[in-house]
């Protein structure tokens, strides 16, 4: 029987009739879970490496900080899949929540005991980091489940929490540079606590442990930690859709994080010679992602998937690096920029819901972080070129090849036959093991 023979489970669960709040509860308790963590983490990102300048005036061990960070993410969420399948993703999301929130705490303590030496400060940052990935991985995971219990289009639910993810991104670092200025950066830490606390409070309390409706009873089957690791990296590799989209959201991470934190930084300082011109040309992006992933959240499950994906992902980089290339003046850029980031804004919902509805649901811990490790694997290095690019062969030449390198593999989608697969809706393969 192939994947699309396979009935779905998700779909026999209650009817819009039958269902109670008590079904809609968790979806919005994971909902509430995110926006509390992702601000907390946008938090971290500002308060971590302020608090190493302050603390040692390094710019190259704040760049080490930064990097364990990102290194703690990437390859835990690649290692720790068979772990959250194993654990269930209930279970998984309170306890990476609990335990990166431990580590976190570390920091401030030991600081203000006059304890902390650096390298103590890289191994928690590290330690944080992969546990919080863990914890994000079973979150993912949780969301076709108890979006399908509440009754909501799948679409809809990634809509709402990537945009609680765009969302926390204007918020988390606007409140840490406040708390910041009136206790301190190392004290900002503990507020990092309190959202890991919280957010793994609303997953246990409101998120029920049982399986969802229509569940097959589960296994004692135990497989050897490399053989389920094994397992989850094959599927991705021979699973043509999936991977697919996976290559796509590596090259747009390698080129998008630089464009925010590189190339756009130089230009402001370069043509305007401001820092509000780049916290205007920021804002409009990042609102205009908003505004674009709420869209997609209300018609995005009228629209037709693969060009929806293809256009967006054509027409978002072609605004913004063509506008950076001309030049015009800020006021003109910021109105692209906003439309450039609205059109942006259907992507990851979109992706993510395609890639969850053809994942089996015995292997979502594996597959899921896998995606997240390999999207974020060239972030470090396609910044460190970019600022080698930018320094030695110029500015707007810069953006124009990162431009014409985007439209290049954007508009290689439309010749890719594996994206034809986007539009049915692939029932998810239920394995003989269900965990919340």
């Amino acid at each position: 029987m192939t994947a699309t023979q396979l009935p779905n489970e998700l779909d026999a669960v209650r009817t819009d009739e039958e269902r109670s709040p008590e079904d809609r509860g968790p979806i919005i308790a994971l909902f509430a879970a995110n926006a509390v963590s992702q601000i907390g983490n946008m938090m971290t990102a500002v308060a971590v490496p302020w608090f190493v300048l302050e603390t040692t005036g390094s710019a190259a061990q704040t760049g080490l900080a930064g990097a364990a960070v990102a290194g703690g993410a990437v390859v835990s969420a690649i290692l720790g899949g068979p772990l959250v399948d194993r654990f269930g993703f209930r279970r998984a999301s309170v306890t990476g929540d609990l335990l990166a929130g431990a580590a976190i705490l570390i920091i401030p303590l030991l600081h203000l005991a006059s304890l902390l030496d650096f390298w103590h400060l890289i191994l928690l940052v590290f330690a944080m980091s992969s546990l919080n990935a863990q914890g994000d991985t079973a979150k993912f995971a949780l969301v076709p489940l108890l979006s399908v219990r509440g009754g909501m289009a799948l679409e809809r639910a990634n809509a709402i929490d990537r945009g609680i993810a765009r969302l926390a991104q204007v918020i988390g670092p606007v409140l840490a540079g406040f708390l910041i200025l009136v206790i301190g950066a190392a004290n900002v830490l503990f507020f990092q606590v309190v959202t890991f606390v919280v957010s793994a409070t609303l997953i246990g309390r409101f998120v029920p442990g049982a399986a969802a409706p229509g569940a097959p009873a589960p296994t004692t089957e135990r497989r050897s930690y490399f053989t389920e690791l094994l397992e989850g990296l094959t599927f991705v590799r021979r699973n043509r859709l999936i991977l697919s989209m996976i290559v796509v959201a590596t090259v747009g991470n390698f080129l998008d994080v630089p464009l925010v934190s590189v190339v756009i930084p130089v230009y402001a300082k370069t043509v305007f010679g401001s820092p509000s011109a780049l916290g205007a040309i920021l804002a409009a992006l990042g609102g205009g992602a908003l505004v674009g992933t709420v869209l997609f959240g209300v018609l995005g499950p009228r629209l037709p998937r693969r060009v929806t994906f293809v256009t967006a992902w054509i027409l978002a980089p072609l605004l913004v690096y063509g506008a950076l290339v001309i030049s015009p003046p800020l006021a003109v850029l910021v109105v692209v920029s906003a439309i450039a980031g609205m059109l942006a804004g259907p992507i990851n919902p979109l992706l993510v819901t395609v890639i969850q509805e053809n994942v089996p649901r015995e292997l979502a811990g594996r597959v899921f972080g896998s995606l997240n490790a390999l999207a974020q694997a060239g972030i470090p290095f396609g910044a460190a070129v970019v600022g080698l690019v930018v320094e030695g062969v110029g500015l707007i030449e810069t953006i124009a090849g990162m431009g014409l390198i985007y439209i290049a593999v954007t508009v290689s989608m439309l010749f890719n036959p594996a994206l034809r697969e986007m539009d049915p809706r692939v029932p998810v393969p239920s394995g003989s093991q269900e965990k919340v």
